[in-house]
Protein backbone atom coordinates (compact mmCIF):
# COMPACT_ATOMS: atom_id res chain seq x y z
CA UNK A 1 0.00 0.00 0.00
CA UNK A 2 1.39 3.41 -0.96
CA UNK A 3 2.24 5.98 1.66
CA UNK A 4 -0.64 8.26 0.59
CA UNK A 5 -3.14 5.40 0.71
CA UNK A 6 -1.92 4.42 4.16
CA UNK A 7 -2.22 7.99 5.44
CA UNK A 8 -5.77 8.30 4.07
CA UNK A 9 -6.65 4.90 5.51
CA UNK A 10 -5.42 5.90 8.98
CA UNK A 11 -7.38 9.17 8.89
CA UNK A 12 -10.62 7.58 7.65
CA UNK A 13 -10.65 4.19 9.36
CA UNK A 14 -8.54 4.65 12.50
CA UNK A 15 -10.65 6.73 14.87
CA UNK A 16 -8.13 6.48 17.72
CA UNK A 17 -5.70 8.92 16.08
CA UNK A 18 -6.06 12.71 16.38
CA UNK A 19 -6.59 12.99 12.61
CA UNK A 20 -9.10 10.13 12.70
CA UNK A 21 -11.02 11.78 15.54
CA UNK A 22 -11.06 15.06 13.65
CA UNK A 23 -12.26 13.33 10.50
CA UNK A 24 -15.03 11.52 12.40
CA UNK A 25 -16.15 14.75 14.05
CA UNK A 26 -16.17 16.59 10.72
CA UNK A 27 -18.10 13.73 9.12
CA UNK A 28 -20.72 13.65 11.89
CA UNK A 29 -21.21 17.42 11.69
CA UNK A 30 -21.54 17.19 7.89
CA UNK A 31 -24.11 14.40 8.17
CA UNK A 32 -26.17 16.33 10.71
CA UNK A 33 -26.05 19.51 8.63
CA UNK A 34 -26.99 17.53 5.53
CA UNK A 35 -30.00 15.99 7.29
CA UNK A 36 -31.00 19.45 8.54
CA UNK A 37 -30.88 20.78 4.97
CA UNK A 38 -33.08 17.91 3.76
CA UNK A 39 -35.55 18.59 6.58
CA UNK A 40 -35.71 22.29 5.74
CA UNK A 41 -36.09 21.56 2.05
CA UNK A 42 -39.06 19.29 2.77
CA UNK A 43 -40.98 22.16 4.43
CA UNK A 44 -42.67 24.16 1.67
CA UNK A 45 -42.23 27.52 3.46
CA UNK A 46 -38.44 27.12 3.65
CA UNK A 47 -38.28 25.56 0.21
CA UNK A 48 -40.04 28.59 -1.31
CA UNK A 49 -37.86 31.09 0.57
CA UNK A 50 -34.49 29.33 0.42
CA UNK A 51 -34.94 26.70 -2.29
CA UNK A 52 -31.90 27.72 -4.34
CA UNK A 53 -29.64 27.84 -1.29
CA UNK A 54 -30.93 24.51 0.02
CA UNK A 55 -30.43 22.95 -3.42
CA UNK A 56 -26.85 24.25 -3.55
CA UNK A 57 -26.17 22.93 -0.05
CA UNK A 58 -27.60 19.55 -1.02
CA UNK A 59 -25.15 19.40 -3.92
CA UNK A 60 -22.29 20.54 -1.70
CA UNK A 61 -22.94 17.72 0.75
CA UNK A 62 -23.44 15.20 -2.05
CA UNK A 63 -20.10 16.09 -3.59
CA UNK A 64 -18.43 16.01 -0.17
CA UNK A 65 -19.89 12.56 0.63
CA UNK A 66 -19.01 11.31 -2.85
CA UNK A 67 -15.41 12.39 -2.33
CA UNK A 68 -15.37 10.65 1.07
CA UNK A 69 -16.88 7.49 -0.47
CA UNK A 70 -14.20 7.33 -3.16
CA UNK A 71 -11.43 8.04 -0.64
CA UNK A 72 -12.66 5.06 1.39
CA UNK A 73 -12.62 2.86 -1.72
CA UNK A 74 -9.18 4.13 -2.72
CA UNK A 75 -7.59 3.71 0.69
CA UNK A 76 -8.87 0.27 1.67
CA UNK A 77 -6.96 -2.86 0.70
CA UNK A 78 -9.95 -4.63 -0.86
CA UNK A 79 -12.31 -2.03 -2.39
CA UNK A 80 -14.98 -4.59 -3.31
CA UNK A 81 -15.19 -5.64 0.33
CA UNK A 82 -16.03 -2.06 1.34
CA UNK A 83 -18.38 -1.40 -1.60
CA UNK A 84 -20.55 -4.39 -0.67
CA UNK A 85 -20.28 -3.86 3.09
CA UNK A 86 -23.18 -2.47 5.11
CA UNK A 87 -21.53 0.94 5.44
CA UNK A 88 -20.46 1.00 1.80
CA UNK A 89 -24.03 0.43 0.68
CA UNK A 90 -25.34 3.05 3.13
CA UNK A 91 -22.79 5.57 1.83
CA UNK A 92 -23.78 4.86 -1.77
CA UNK A 93 -27.50 5.12 -0.99
CA UNK A 94 -26.93 8.50 0.63
CA UNK A 95 -25.42 10.04 -2.52
CA UNK A 96 -27.27 8.29 -5.36
CA UNK A 97 -30.60 10.20 -5.09
CA UNK A 98 -29.03 13.57 -5.84
CA UNK A 99 -27.31 12.22 -8.95
CA UNK A 100 -30.52 10.51 -10.11
CA UNK A 101 -32.30 13.88 -9.77
CA UNK A 102 -30.24 15.16 -12.70
CA UNK A 103 -32.13 12.81 -15.01
CA UNK A 104 -35.39 12.50 -13.08
CA UNK A 105 -36.13 15.81 -11.30
CA UNK A 106 -39.02 14.27 -9.34
CA UNK A 107 -36.54 11.87 -7.72
CA UNK A 108 -34.96 14.82 -5.91
CA UNK A 109 -37.25 13.97 -3.03
CA UNK A 110 -35.48 10.63 -2.68
CA UNK A 111 -32.82 12.59 -0.82
CA UNK A 112 -34.84 11.77 2.28
CA UNK A 113 -32.99 8.43 2.04
CA UNK A 114 -29.94 10.33 3.31
CA UNK A 115 -31.72 10.69 6.64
Amino acid sequence: MSSLRKKIYVIIFESDTPAGKGFDLLLIISILLSVFVVFLDSVSYYNEKFGALLYSLEWFFTILFTFEYFLRIYSIGKPIKYIYSFFGIIDLLSIIPTYISIFLPVSRYLSVIRI
